[in-house]
């Protein structure tokens, strides 16, 4: 059975989660309908940052080329949803994210051949080779993207369980995703799985001295984090009822890379919570409210606090307490 202390470390990891879905769940009946929506789009970002922590904080696989799965999902959404009918979640929904899981399994069967920068450079020419397939190709719209007109939704017979046009709808079935991929998460982290893939990051030559075959765990873990990687691709297209190449591009992968350094990598918490910041960091430079003319150029003031961020958190947010906590020990002096 679990000590006391095993008991409090654990409510003290499920408490601040809890109390944020909460606080997200009574959030549409307090914020305005802007803020909802810039709500939504955070979830559904910290959705897609959550499924390359699997990679980038569990794995040590840092990939340039995530967007390519987060992409392909979105356009299977929008290529599949019939233009003069609601298609149903049922099996829309399965099917965009198993279309990014094949893609996953195809591109890392051959990137995971490859180590470090090698395996950066091969995920990210591979994105940009999904980036001009939808780019140059006709029946995805070419560079004018493609639509979803009916937006999906499920239903028994005659009765509509979710209708996903209803905004109130897709606020909490984006939330109940979020949730979802977290806890899925989690449990992968304490599971036997999750144990060999941390194994993999702290020193692969070890694991397979242990009898380990380290490829076909590295390449589930990016399967898994392609198909999560779906599930934000679908919301997104439901969302805005639209996408373009421009969400496979490599600066969609180096965003949400930017968010797990944001937020603490090898966190989950860290992840959600680079989400948010980044959003809001983005938001409060695009306000031309505070900064008149100057929002124009919001890419320059994001960039150098992103820069005063790192340098002066490392470890991101959640390593925030601990490098506190560090300054205020005092340094014993030898005698």
């Amino acid at each position: 059975m679990p000590d006391n202390a095993t008991k409090e470390s654990t409510a003290a990891r499920t408490t601040p989660v809890l109390a944020a879905v909460v606080l997200l769940g009574i959030f549409p009946f307090v914020g305005g309908k802007f803020y909802v929506d810039l709500m939504v789009t955070t979830m559904i970002l910290a959705i897609f940052a959550l499924s390359l922590e699997l990679l980038v904080g569990r794995t040590g696989l840092v990939s340039f080329g995530h967007a390519a799965f987060f992409g392909i999902a979105a356009y299977a959404t929008a290529l599949l949803s019939p233009q003069n009918e609601a298609a149903s979640i049922a099996w829309l929904l399965p099917a965009a994210v198993v279309i990014s899981a094949l893609a996953a399994l195809g591109i890392g069967a051959l990137s995971l051949r490859t180590r470090g920068i090698y395996f950066i450079m091969v995920t990210l020419a591979f994105a940009q080779m999904a980036y001009f397939v939808f780019h140059d190709m006709k029946f995805a719209g070419g560079s004018d993207g493609r639509y979803l007109y009916v937006k999906p939704v499920l239903a028994i017979g005659p009765y509509t369980l979710l209708d996903l046009d209803r905004p109130l709808t897709f606020y909490y079935s984006t939330l109940a995703a979020l949730v979802v991929v977290y806890a899925l998460l989690a449990a992968v982290g304490r599971s036997r799985f999750g144990h060999a893939l941390a194994g993999i990051k702290a020193n692969e030559q070890r694991m397979r001295a242990a009898g380990f075959s380290t490829y076909p765990y590295k390449l589930a873990a990016f399967v898994l984090a392609g198909a999560l990687a779906g599930v934000a691709g679908f919301l997104y297209a439901v969302k805005d009822g639209f996408v373009n190449p421009e969400i496979l591009a490599w600066h969609q992968s180096g965003t949400v890379l930017l968010m797990l350094i944001l937020g603490g990598i090898g966190s989950l918490r860290g992840a959600v919570l680079g989400a948010f910041l980044f959003v809001v960091l983005k938001e409060l430079f695009q306000s031309e409210a505070l900064f008149g003319s100057f929002a124009r150029h919001w890419q320059l003031p994001l960039g150098l606090t992103i820069i005063g961020c790192v340098a002066l958190m490392p470890n991101g947010i959640t390593g925030l307490p601990s490098q506190l906590r560090s300054l205020r020990t005092p340094v014993p002096h030898a005698g």
